[in-house]
C-alpha cells in the first residue's frame, strides 16, 4: 500500500515527539530505536525509513529548535557589539533547546563533538556547520574584525560553545544565572582572541607593505 505524503509527515512528527519524550524520561543511553519505534506504533524497520539512527533523530530535534531560534534572532534588533550579538544568538538557542535539556548534556560528545565521528555524514555536522556560518556572518558584520577566520579560531569558538551547552544542561541556578555568567566570560575570551588576532594581522600587513616599499 502506497503511503501518501501527509501520512509520512505525520509519522515522522510522531517519531520525533515520542523520541523527545523517551529521551527525557529514560535518558539518552537507555532510549533505543526499538523503544522509540514501539512507542510510535511502528516497526523498527519503518523507523529506519525516516531516520537512520538514534543520533539522527536527536540531531533533528536539536536542528529544528535551533532553526526556530535563528529565525527569531534574525528578526530582532542587533546589538552594538559582537559580544552582544553572539550572546543573544546563543541564549535564544538555549531557550529553544530547553525541551532537549535533559538528554542533550549526555549526548553532546556523540552528537556535536567534531572528534567523535562514526561516518562522513554524521548527523551533528550540519548543526555545527550552520551554527558556525551564522557566527562567521556576525563576526563579519562587525568591522573591527576583518581578517580571514582560521579553522583554529572557529574551533576555539566551538569548544567554548560546547562547554556552555554542557554547563547549561546541568545548571540549576535561579534563572540560569550561572550559565549566563559562563557564557558572558566565554564570549569575552573569544572576542578578545579575535581582536588580538586582528591586531597581529594588521601589524603583519603593515610590515609586509613597508618591506615591499623598501624593496622598490
Amino acid at each position: 500500500m502506497r503511503v501518501d505524503l501527509q501520512t509520512k509527515v505525520a509519522t515522522r512528527n510522531r517519531i520525533l515527539k515520542v523520541a523527545a519524550t523517551l529521551f527525557a524520561r529514560q535518558g539518552w543511553d537507555r532510549a533505543t530505536t526499538r523503544s522509540i519505534a514501539a512507542s510510535a506504533g511502528i516497526a523498527t524497520g519503518t523507523l529506519f525509513n525516516y531516520f537512520p539512527s538514534k543520533e539522527a533523530i536527536a540531531a533533528t530535534l536539536i536542528s529544528d529548535a535551533l532553526t526556530k531560534a535563528k529565525d527569531e534572532f534574525e528578526e530582532g534588533c542587533r546589538g552594538e557589539s559582537l559580544e552582544e550579538d553572539l550572546f543573544s544568538y546563543i541564549w535564544t538557542g538555549l531557550r529553544y533547546l530547553r525541551p532537549s535539556k535533559t538528554f542533550l548534556g549526555c549526548a553532546l560528545d556523540t552528537l556535536l563533538s567534531p572528534l567523535a565521528r562514526s561516518s562522513p555524514d554524521h548527523p551533528g555536522d550540519l548543526i555545527r556547520t550552520e551554527h558556525l556560518e551564522t557566527v562567521e556572518r556576525l563576526i563579519a558584520s562587525h568591522h573591527r574584525v576583518r581578517q580571514p577566520l582560521s579553522a583554529l579560531t572557529m574551533q576555539l569558538y566551538w569548544t567554548l560553545y560546547l562547554g556552555v551547552l554542557a554547563y547549561w544542561a546541568k545548571d540549576v541556578s535561579p534563572k540560569l544565572e550561572d550559565t549566563m555568567a559562563l557564557l558572558d566570560q566565554s564570549l569575552k575570551l573569544f572576542v578578545t582572541s579575535l581582536e588580538e588576532g586582528a591586531s597581529a594581522f594588521g601589524d603583519a600587513c603593515s610590515e609586509r607593505e613597508e618591506t615591499n616599499e623598501s624593496q622598490r
